[in-house]
Formats: C-alpha cells, sequence, structure tokens
C-alpha cells in the first residue's frame, strides 16, 4: 500500500500547481511552505516567525514547529487546492505518528524542530543555552496533549480524503487510539501528558476543547470504515460536551466527577468547534456563536477570552467560519476582511490584533506558579491557516466545504 501511495503522491507533486497572487492568503502559505520544504517530501514548518519588535525570536521558539499549527496548515493547503504542499506537512506528522525516540505507544509530541525531516525519527526542538552551557528542551514542547494527537490525526484524514491513501488513515487511527488507551480517565479523555522523557506527568485536567478534538477524529475513523470501535470513542469524548454545555455557552472543560469546570471562564474556541465540528451537534449548541458575540467580540475581532484585550486572529478565523456554516455571509466577510491589518511582509498573518501581548487567563502548567499563555504580536502559522479555512469556507473537522 506504501508503494501505491509514494505513486500518487508523485503525481500530486507532478500536478499543475494553483494560481494565486502573491499577497492572496494561499498565496502566502504555499510560499512561506516551499521556502521551508525546498526538495525535501516531508517537512515542519516553523510556527512563529520574528515580530516587528524583535530582531529574533526567543530561543524557546526559533527551532519549534508546533504539532497543531502543522496539522491546520495542511489542512489549509488543501483548502487552497494545493495537496502537493500538505502531502509535505502530511508526511512528516505521518513519520512522526509512527517513530519516537523514547516512546513506542503511537503517541506524537506537542512539537518537532522545523525544516526537512531527513531522519527516521522527528526529533523534539531544542537550542543551545549559552548561560547554562546545556542543549535545551522545553517540558510543554516534549509532551504530547490529548488535543494535538486528535488534530494530527485531523490533518491525516484530510490528507486520507484528499488522496484517498489508506496509510494516512491508519496513522490517524493509530493516533486516536493512543488517546483512547493512554488519556483515558474514568469516563473522559484527560490532557495528555507533558514533561521531559524521563520524567513526564500525566495531566488530570479534562478539556472542552481536547474532546472535541478526540470526538471529530474518532467519529470521522468510524464513518471511513477504520473500525466500531471508534463509535465509543466519539460517544465518550462527546460526553463531556454534554456535560459543558450550561445552555447558552461551554465550560472549559469538565471536572473528574463529571461536573462543569470555571464555568465564569469565558473561552473562544469553546464555544464554536463543539458544533463546527460534529455533523449532528444540538442545534441548541449554535447558541455559543451569539454568546461569543455578547462576551468576546472586540475590535474587529474576536478576543481569546472575555477581558477584550485585543483581536485574537487565530480565534477570529474561527469565528469567521462559525458564522459562514451558519449562513450569516455579511459577519463572516467581514472578519474576513479584517485579515488584511494581519499580514506582515513575510505573508503569515499575526498571532494578535491591537495589542502586542494578548493574555489568555489560561496556565501553560499544571501548579499555580506556572506562567501564563500569550500570544505575541508575531506571524503565526496558525492564524494564517484558520484565516484561510475561514476565507475558502472549509471545515477542518470534516473535511468540507460549507455550502
Amino acid at each position: 500500500m506504501r508503494m501505491a501511495s509514494f505513486a500518487l503522491c508523485g503525481f500530486l507533486a507532478s500536478a499543475a500547481p494553483p494560481s494565486y497572487a502573491a499577497n492572496s492568503l494561499c498565496g502566502n502559505l504555499i510560499a512561506v511552505v516551499r521556502a521551508q520544504s525546498g526538495n525535501a517530501e516531508a517537512v515542519f514548518i516553523h510556527s512563529f516567525a520574528p515580530g516587528d519588535f524583535e530582531a529574533q525570536l526567543p530561543l524557546g521558539l526559533a527551532s519549534t514547529a508546533f504539532t497543531y499549527d502543522n496539522a491546520a496548515a495542511a489542512i489549509a493547503l488543501i483548502a487552497c487546492d494545493d495537496p502537493a504542499d500538505a502531502l509535505r506537512i502530511g508526511r512528516a506528522l505521518s513519520l512522526a505518528s509512527r517513530s519516537d525516540r523514547l516512546f513506542h505507544d503511537g503517541r506524537i509530541r506537542n512539537a518537532y524542530r522545523a525544516g526537512p525531516v531527513a531522519d527516521k525519527t522527528p526529533m523534539p526542538p531544542r537550542w543551545w543555552d549559552g548561560t547554562r552551557n546545556v542543549w535545551s528542551e522545553d517540558w510543554y514542547q516534549d509532551g504530547s496533549y490529548t488535543g494535538n494527537a486528535a488534530w494530527a490525526a485531523l490533518a491525516l484524514l484530510n490528507l486520507y480524503q484528499a488522496t484517498h491513501d489508506v496509510g494516512f488513515r491508519d496513522d490517524a487511527a493509530r493516533l486516536i487510539d493512543w488517546v483512547a488507551a493512554s488519556t483515558v480517565c474514568g469516563r473522559f479523555f484527560c490532557g495528555g501528558y507533558a514533561g521531559f522523557d524521563d520524567r513526564q506527568i500525566r495531566l488530570p485536567w479534562i478539556s472542552t476543547e481536547h474532546n472535541v478534538d478526540v470526538a471529530a477524529a474518532a467519529g470521522w475513523l468510524a464513518r471511513s470504515g477504520a473500525g466500531t470501535r471508534y463509535i465509543k470513542v466519539a460517544e465518550q469524548a462527546r460526553e463531556v460536551l454534554n456535560i459543558a454545555f450550561l445552555g447558552d455557552h461551554f465550560a472549559i472543560g469538565v471536572t473528574q466527577d463529571g461536573r462543569p469546570a470555571a464555568p465564569e471562564q469565558f473561552v473562544l474556541d469553546v464555544q464554536l468547534w463543539p458544533w463546527t465540528a460534529l455533523p449532528d451537534a444540538p442545534s441548541d449548541w449554535r447558541k455559543g456563536l451569539a454568546f461569543a458575540e455578547e462576551h468576546l467580540a472586540v475590535g474587529g475581532g474576536f478576543d481569546f477570552n472575555s477581558d477584550r484585550d485585543g483581536v485574537w486572529v487565530e480565534g477570529t478565523g474561527q469565528a469567521a467560519l462559525a458564522y459562514r456554516i451558519v449562513g450569516n455571509m455579511a459577519r463572516s466577510t467581514e472578519l474576513v476582511k479584517g485579515f488584511a491589518a494581519d499580514v506582515t511582509p513575510g505573508g503569515l498573518l499575526n498571532a494578535a490584533r491591537g495589542v502586542q501581548v494578548l493574555t489568555t487567563g489560561i496556565s501553560s502548567g499544571t501548579s499555580p506558579d506556572a506562567p501564563p499563555i500569550v500570544y505575541h504580536r508575531r506571524p503565526q502559522l496558525a492564524a494564517t491557516a484558520w484565516a484561510i479555512l475561514a476565507e475558502r469556507g472549509f471545515n477542518p473537522f470534516t473535511g468540507s466545504l460549507v455550502k
């Protein structure tokens, strides 16, 4: 089957490239991917580029290709009718899903070293710490989060649909099998694992977003004939969504004993993804969009959370696609037009608009003193990918164009 897939990939690579203006969102993303790929068949793309406020990226980001960002970019390239470049990222994700430097249980890391993948085992990012004179890695990047594994599976499923290469579906199935076997906690799926190889810890929290991702990928696998076991996995993840829905919005997660977690903490993506991701989602779940408009809209876009300190460009792309799904093309088009303000000279869109540092209200760790997650106003792969998905009307959770 792999030999057949290589022949198909060669056909796609030799097909006429899509024609986009250099200043179009698709054209910009394609140019970035090709500049970083060279002649490589498999590549991870840098998640960030230096912002206009810095000469270079922080060491912890300079060589980093986040798995989620690359998965979103691969799907966006498919939306751009460019499967050949999507395959470059897809092959890297596929290889990472089958090979790890230590673990042999089917997991995928949260991040890998950006650039062509020439080795059999993709490696996590690392950098030289001149202060301590050691090679350093990051505890989050080395980890394996449930949602990131599911997004890698979604990218591979989109590639399976685009190429009919069953190998991509098999690799997606392996990732969801890992989720089902290794992240389950009671009735739900927990956050995954964080930490360095020799001392990884299991994350006990239960994320609405992560379970949306798992439900979408598992449901797709079940529909594709990968196995009836994925029906149960999808149902198990969906139970989190049923609990998290509070009548007009979604909680950020649930507790171990099955109650909504932090219902006062409003986060954009969990208001949108449950009903955009699942074809049979209850119509009431769409109330999350009106809730987001009331509590999270700001400055021609949407914030990550309800402090409204700036525009989260990636999330604004998610909202623009959501409006298109419900048939409000006027609002969707308005949001998409706003992306013109975010395009940088290198082609990617900035992660934040209207502020240099966008807060999220979420911690990056499991302890109270862990640093918060923030988005700087620097070019970001995921923000560009979601803007394209909105502009093209392509649902990454189902691999379908919005009618």
